[in-house]
């Protein structure tokens, strides 16, 4: 008798385990079957995403995925999950969150309307104004001083488009260059091919941070855009967007988005122990109190 109670417990062990396995589709599918997850990393957004001396990616956004990984590997059951990192450039992210080459994008994306037709967003964890660098001996303070000059951007990036709808840029005869990611446009500024880089202001301060010479350096110039940015997952897959908004919901509420924060904002971190000292916005705080995936044209006056 006891060896058919433990018979018919086992086989209504396994008719839930398969009815589970059943239930889930999409990435949480793809992951269970693999059990594999695998994030996109950019390799100089710093300090959401960039590389280490040792070149494993670290960063704020990284924690964030790494503790979406946790929950994913959580609320599939599993006894271990590999963690894949993908190296994504503004090129490319989009299209290999698409096709399902990475399942979360980690890097330093913005949420807006258009990306919204192709992509998913998790709810926001990071607000920034798109602002220049310059050499401080160049005299440079804003966009109406650009007439004729190399002004460098990231291919990919929205920068050049905001530049040409601002107010003061409308009319500038600027010379677009690109770089292929945000160290190769900074390398542009540093070498002279370019008077401006146009980027993120928390991409430039940390690139002017790990520069050979940051105090040559300055960020000018009125925001020309408030910017959300979020993790990015692929679009029509509910299951899975749950567990990534439940999880970053669940850190805004424990505070524990305000301590990564401070840990990757406003003290040393690698590979030069440089602190930012890039104080959290009043923007970013409300959108950590109340999470939401608003898209940067909301951010608009």
């Amino acid at each position: 008798m006891k060896k058919m109670h433990v018979l018919v417990a086992l086989s209504l062990g396994c008719s839930i385990g398969l009815a589970g396995a059943q239930q889930v589709d999409g990435t949480l599918k793809k992951v269970a079957d693999s059990k594999a997850i695998t994030l996109g990393i950019r390799e100089s957004s710093f300090p959401l995403s960039y590389l280490d001396a040792s070149q494993k990616p670290i960063g704020y956004h990284i924690d964030i995925c790494n503790a979406i990984a946790d929950a994913v590997k959580a609320k599939l059951k599993l006894a271990s999950l590999e963690v894949k990192t993908q190296a994504v450039t503004s090129q490319n992210r989009i299209p290999l969150v698409v096709n399902g080459t990475v399942d979360l994008e980690c890097g330093s994306t913005t949420n807006n309307m258009d990306r919204q037709k192709q992509v998913a967003f998790a709810p926001t964890t990071f607000v920034t104004n798109v602002r220049m660098a310059v050499k401080k001996a160049s005299g440079i303070t804003d966009l109406d001083q650009l007439g004729g000059k190399p002004v460098a951007t990231t291919t990919g990036t929205t920068s050049v488009q905001l530049m040409r709808a601002h107010e003061k840029g409308k009319n500038v005869d600027f010379k677009e260059v690109y770089g292929k990611d945000h160290a190769d446009s900074f390398l542009m500024l540093e070498t002279d091919r370019a008077v401006a880089f146009v980027m993120d202001d928390n991409l430039l301060a940390g690139l002017i941070a790990s520069s050979k010479n940051p105090a040559d350096y300055a960020l000018v110039g009125s925001p020309l855009s408030i910017e959300p940015i979020a993790i990015m997952l692929r679009k029509d897959d509910p299951q899975f967007k749950a567990v990534v908004d439940d999880t970053v919901k669940a850190m805004a509420k424990s505070g524990e988005l305000n301590k990564l924060y401070a840990k990757w904002f406003m003290a040393p971190i690698p590979p030069k122990g440089i602190n930012l000292n890039f104080a959290m916005s009043d923007t970013l705080k409300s959108a950590i109190a109340s999470p939401n995936e608003n898209p940067a044209e909301s951010y608009k006056k």
